[in-house]
């Protein structure tokens, strides 16, 4: 279901890339071309579905986007939970959300990549021995 070039598909693993750089967040990309259920609820499950509830420091992020429907959520893992302010990705999401209005979905998620992973180094900077806990491959999923 390959839904983006193998060109923007590079780009959001280097986007991806580039935000942890500075960080021990772990984050993925999540895309599917429907939701079938409320966009939060969607995310959450494929959060679990692809094991981000088990890094060390419990810093995952997932951005997930729903293409067709026009829907997407952006959720971290209970670490990040416990050590952000309540709000904590609402400028991600509204900068994001800038660039899906016009149909860029590609300019959205990097941008939201960078955001996060700006964000994610206050409170998880860069560990000099530190690991890539989760691939930098888009998850691509076929709604079920």
């Amino acid at each position: 279901m390959a839904l983006f070039t193998d060109e923007e598909q590079q780009r959001i693993r280097t986007a991806i890339e580039e935000a942890e750089k500075n960080t021990s967040g772990q984050i993925r990309v999540c895309i599917e071309k429907k939701c079938t259920e409320e966009v939060l609820d969607r995310a959450a499950k494929y959060f679990k579905q692809l094991n981000m509830h088990k890094t060390r420091l419990r810093n995952g992020v997932l951005i997930y986007v729903a293409t067709v429907d026009r829907k997407f959520a952006i959720i971290g893992d209970a670490g990040i939970n416990k050590a952000v302010p309540e709000g904590f990705w609402d400028d991600t999401k509204e900068d994001m959300l800038q660039h899906f209005k016009y149909g860029n979905i590609i300019e959205g998620i990097v941008t939201g990549l960078a955001i996060a992973g700006e964000h994610l180094q206050k409170y998880f900077p860069h560990e000099t021995n530190g690991t890539n806990e989760l691939s930098d491959d888009i998850a691509f999923m076929d709604g079920e």
